[in-house]
């Protein structure tokens, strides 16, 4: 056999001449393909991740609006019952004790001959022309139409304007009159208890409080109370 003819057989049944890679160049990579698997989960780990945070956001932003929401309603319970409790006290109020927070509130407001009305304060009758402010009848006039209590403006006859109470039964908003031996009373207040009162004393002087147990003046010419109503 010649040369020419040994290499063409050589050649023919070399094991490159037969390789899958020189027959078959299209052939997928099996080293390229490997990493397809990874890549999907490590997309489904992300979509997954992404998802979960999305819920807990969600979940916060609820837990977060359903505090606020429970605050608000407790802060309107709290509300409700201050109010209710307001009006429970407004209701538990006697008309005496309207009265005599009505009287307290003109504390320091000047005497003036013949003033004050239901609505309050006013310029007085001769020397109390040029005052706005209280005698002690317009006093206590118009501390008791606090209390939807209607009163003439005059002692004499607020002292039959209302049924007499005994000195151990007196409570506030009582009116207490003083003088005028065995006439009209010539003097009027209210009794605010613990033996004091609150009145407009005389020309020159302004709404005050006295304690008239510890006054001999007015303990000496005291006539008796009267509650009006």
């Amino acid at each position: 056999m010649s040369r020419t003819s040994t290499a063409a057989s050589l050649s023919a049944t070399s094991p490159a001449a037969t390789s899958p890679a020189a027959t078959s160049p299209a052939a997928p990579d099996a080293r390229a393909a490997a990493p397809r698997p990874l890549a999907r989960i490590a997309a489904l780990t992300c979509a997954l991740f992404t998802a979960t945070t999305a819920l807990a956001t969600t979940t916060e932003a609820t837990a977060t609006t359903t505090m606020a929401a429970t605050t608000a309603a407790e802060a309107t319970r709290h509300t409700k019952k201050r109010l209710a409790r307001k009006k429970s006290i407004k209701r538990k109020l006697t008309r005496g004790q309207i009265a005599a927070s009505a009287a307290l509130a003109q504390l320091g407001v000047s005497f003036s001959w013949g003033g004050g009305s239901t609505k309050g304060p006013t310029l007085g009758i001769g020397r109390g022309a040029a005052t706005r402010g209280f005698d002690c009848s317009g006093l206590t006039l118009y501390a008791w139409s606090r209390a939807g209590v209607r009163l003439s403006h005059y002692t004499g006859a607020q002292f039959r304007q209302g049924r007499r109470i005994a000195r151990t039964a007196r409570r506030a908003g009582d009116l207490l009159f003083f003088g005028g031996g065995g006439g009209d009373p010539t003097h009027v207040a209210l009794y605010l208890g613990g033996g004091l009162m609150v009145h407009a004393p005389k020309t020159g002087d302004v709404v005050r409080t006295t304690s008239f147990l510890n006054s001999s003046y007015y303990r000496a010419v005291y006539r008796g109370a009267v509650r009006p109503g």
